[in-house]
């Protein structure tokens, strides 16, 4: 059985650092995950995949921002999110393809499985 549980969002001040963590369960701990985002009133848009052969793929409007990382000892896969802007306001979702491949990409199409998402906010 498939489970996908995203924690770590909160609120932060412009320029703070956030650890977003997707814990996932039914597949095996080297499987690709997207990370994705929705703000109010906005599309749902890819920020960063992690494919099973560990290449890593990032939106460009988050490159030198955002680091994804894997645990494959714990099947987490993290999104370090640093230098936060108001404009990454957003519910993060993590999501799984229902079949891993050694690339990933941030097509939201390409993603079956997918978490509750865990809310950012940036203000001060």
């Amino acid at each position: 059985q498939v489970q996908i549980v995203e924690s770590g969002g909160g609120l932060v001040q412009p320029g703070g650092s956030l650890r977003l963590s997707c814990a996932f369960s039914g597949f095996t701990s080297g499987h690709a995950i997207g990370w994705f985002r929705q703000a109010p009133g906005k599309e749902r848009e890819g920020v960063s995949c992690i494919s099973s052969s560990d290449d890593t793929t990032y939106a460009d409007s988050v490159k030198g921002r955002f680091t994804i990382s894997r645990d494959n000892a714990k099947n987490t896969v993290y999104l370090q999110i640093n230098s936060l802007k108001p404009e990454d306001t957003a519910v993060y979702y993590c999501a799984a393809p229902a079949w891993s491949t050694a690339f990933c990409g941030l097509g939201y199409y390409e993603y079956d499985y997918w978490g509750q998402g865990t809310q950012v906010t940036v203000s001060s």
